[in-house]
């Protein structure tokens, strides 16, 4: 079947419908609960915009959720909608919106942990969930950014306040988040050493990258001492990750776990090394988005996609990024 076949005129007469096509589950399982469905058309409350998506990221937390994991304690029972990453074009203003008009182009990740439902047409949320897009990227590119640059940003630049001269540890440094941390290390003037398999070595060294760790073939930490900040992107579920980095920080030095958290006895054996840890969530963020965007623009930030599927190839999206080893992002586009 062809994707127009999926797509019917949205109404007579030119008028938008009260309607729109969105990727629904009604129940947790693998990628073949996710189908394409017709759902009503949301409208923006006061202080929130109406975004036509053009392009919504493909996140971890996406398909984890899909499983019954991940945000699914938030969300509730299904049936919802995924997805956070967003971009697109403002269609409509609610009350009291100032900073955006019917036709600006905007990159977000509205609402989470709560539904954003960036899998769809349209999305409404706050208008300071968002940024103006950045000029140098089309939508795919933007889309693929927020929620994964945001996690970055809040974890080195707000939790860490990551300086010059800092040595910084980032594990799983090719994947969505990590290649943006690196990039905002580096920037940050911060020596900067990444976890990857081999056949990554190369671009993240053009990334920037100070030094890379083959991690299928070396221990961390029998190869790097002496760090400041640790950001974990694995976590201790995968051959205790998080519990291992503590052995390379200096005295003082900070752990970030972003995929599981921290628990209490992390939290402990750190401080009985001398240093510390700490998990994150991220959160909504357009003034961070708009300094980012600056940096995008001067070309001092980039963003790698790997795949682009058309929305009505969610499921395959998700089986995609499950098999996991991705280079950068996974995108959905919106037709």
């Amino acid at each position: 079947m062809s994707l127009a076949s999926y797509y019917p005129p949205l109404g007579s007469f030119g008028c938008m419908s009260s309607t729109m096509h969105a990727i629904v589950q009604d129940s947790f399982g693998g990628p073949e609960v996710l189908r394409l469905a017709e759902v009503p058309r949301p409208a923006p409350l006061p202080t929130e915009i109406l975004v036509r998506v053009h392009a919504a990221g493909v996140n971890p937390v996406d398909w984890k959720t899909r499983q019954g994991g991940g945000m699914a304690g938030v969300l509730g029972e299904p049936p919802f909608i995924l997805g956070w990453d967003v971009s697109g074009v403002v269609e409509e203003t609610g009350f009291g919106v100032t900073i955006f008009e019917p036709g600006d182009e905007v990159f977000g990740m509205p609402w989470f942990p709560r539904q954003a439902g960036a899998y769809a047409e349209y999305v409404t949320a706050p208008a300071r969930h968002f940024a103006r897009k950045p000029r140098a990227f089309g939508h795919e590119a933007a889309a693929g950014t927020p929620l994964a640059v945001l996690t970055a940003w809040q974890s080195l630049v707000d939790t860490a306040a990551l300086g010059s001269g800092q040595r910084v540890l980032v594990h799983a440094a090719a994947g969505g988040v990590g290649h943006l941390a690196v990039q905002l290390a580096r920037h940050a003037g911060a020596y900067v050493i990444g976890t990857a398999s081999a056949a990554r070595h190369d671009w993240l060294r053009s990334l920037g990258v100070d030094e890379v760790i083959d991690y299928t073939t070396t221990r961390f930490e029998d190869a790097v001492r002496d760090v400041d900040v640790v950001l974990d992107l694995v976590g201790d579920s995968h051959d205790r990750t998080s519990t291992r980095s503590l052995e390379v920080l200096r005295p003082g030095g900070l752990l970030i776990a972003v995929p599981s958290g921290v628990a209490p006895e992390l939290v402990e054996r750190a401080r009985e090394r001398g240093v510390r840890a700490t998990g994150i969530l991220v959160e909504p963020d357009g003034a961070a988005l708009a300094r980012i965007a600056e940096l995008i623009d001067k070309g001092e930030l980039s963003v790698e996609v790997e795949d682009v599927f058309p929305l009505a190839e969610a499921a395959e999206a998700h089986r995609r990024g499950e098999r996991g080893r991705t280079r950068g992002k996974i995108v959905l586009r919106v037709p």
